[in-house]
């Protein structure tokens, strides 16, 4: 049965992710992708293959482009994805279930946990689980904010919280956390400094401490073995290198 809903991705580059993605998603009525125009592999020769919707724009920041790829939509329901993302067949049917009979008429938007895997491992504890994502939205009834770490904001009607999950697999190996790591402690320092955030010499130092702490003791990241310690480094450093690199721009201008 085709799920009357549309969904909505961005993408750059994902010749490798995006298949898998795509493939989960076939029950949908409306597939829609806003490619970051520097998109220079075979990205949307697969997109074409599943009959999507395809748009190329300039990247303006995580909140800013799924939003655009929201309003491009035509249905009411839209199910905002990663190319990283797959939607277990229990979780497309659960969203077609809640569009067709909905819980209440005053639902806005549904979240869903988010199963994130590491070295082909289900991460149980620490910041990976349940990582809740407010994704299934009605379109508008609210928006994306924030150009980084963009969460929707609705405008109308509550969100609902559905128990499928979404399943994420956004690294490979510790090379690709230490690349996240860098580019995203590198946007929201730019961010921050952009909205007139300043930083001291110790910020560095005492957010990276309490986020391993948080991360690896009280969240028990130590679970999940070694993987779950070096998670728990790479987010105190990404946390320490936020605050240094808004140092660094602050001392430069």
């Amino acid at each position: 049965m085709t799920i009357p809903a549309s969904v909505a991705i961005i993408a750059y580059n994902e010749e490798k992710r995006i298949r898998a993605c795509l493939e989960s998603l076939k029950d949908f009525s409306e597939i829609v992708i806003v490619l970051d125009t520097r998109t220079n592999d075979a990205t949307e020769a697969i997109a074409r293959e599943f009959g999507c919707e395809i748009f190329r724009e300039r990247w303006k920041g995580f909140g800013p482009q799924k939003q655009n790829a929201v309003e491009k939509c035509s249905n009411e329901w839209v199910l905002i994805i990663d190319c990283d993302e797959v939607l277990p067949a229990e979780t497309a049917h659960a969203i077609s279930s809640a569009i067709i009979n909905p819980i209440s008429p005053s639902v806005g938007a549904y979240s869903f946990p988010r199963k994130n895997y590491l070295h082909g491992r289900w991460m149980r504890h620490g910041d990976f689980w349940p990582d809740r994502q407010t994704r299934l939205v009605r379109r508008g009834h609210g928006k994306f904010n924030s150009i980084v770490h963009e969460s929707w904001a609705p405008d109308a009607g509550r969100i609902t919280a559905l128990d499928c999950p979404i399943e994420h697999r956004p690294f490979e190996n510790y090379a690709d956390m230490l690349e996240t790591l860098n580019n995203y402690s590198t946007l929201i320092a730019e961010d921050l400094f952009a909205r007139g955030k300043r930083t001291g010499a110790i910020a560095p130092f005492s957010h990276a401490s309490w986020m391993f702490f948080r991360t690896y003791f009280v969240k028990m990241g130590l679970l999940d073995g070694f993987d779950g310690f070096v998670s728990a480094a790479l987010k105190a450093g990404g946390s320490f290198f936020k605050y240094a690199k808004l140092l660094e721009l602050q001392r430069s201008h």
